[in-house]
């Protein structure tokens, strides 16, 4: 089984999206089935067809939820030694080359990934690029936007 990194927090986030769908979202779908069938022929009743298929997608997020956390391999940065090299849970601060303000990574795993709160996937073009450089590396990006310069110009374990 192939192991999903993961920070402490993606980790109780994950924990408690799976809490909410097995102990809320779960019993709401359940009474919208029963009471779509109580308003009778369920051959013709989209109420009923609405809530199985919620139910299906319900069902099928547990299942995706429960195997990343059975496969998850929690990574604490804090806990590691501070070489100022790049590695997975780390806060990366970058200078490119033609902006005058530094731009800040953390590299996270898959599911906690949101460019717009400056967390990256582990798996993303600049993550890959970024593991296992240093403070003063100079690293270039290839992304879908085209080829970016960058300095490295901190490691931040926290």
């Amino acid at each position: 089984m192939q192991r999903v990194p993961m920070t402490p927090a993606g980790h109780q986030q994950l924990q408690a999206e799976l809490k909410y769908l097995k102990e809320t979202k779960r019993h709401e779908i359940v009474r919208d089935i029963e009471e779509a069938i109580a308003h009778g022929d369920l051959s013709e009743n989209s109420e009923y067809d609405d809530a199985k298929e919620r139910q299906s997608l319900c069902e099928g997020r547990i299942m995706d939820l429960e195997g990343k956390l059975a496969a998850c391999e929690i990574i604490d940065v804090t806990s590691l030694a501070k070489d100022q090299r790049v590695v997975f849970g780390v806060t990366v601060v970058l200078q490119e080359d033609e902006a005058d303000e530094p731009v800040v990574y953390r590299i996270v795993g898959e599911d906690e990934a949101s460019p717009r709160e400056g967390s990256v996937s582990v798996t993303s073009p600049i993550a890959r690029a970024l593991i296992g450089k240093e403070v003063d590396d100079e690293v270039e990006v290839r992304a879908p936007g085209g080829t970016k310069r960058y300095v490295i110009t901190e490691v931040l374990y926290r």
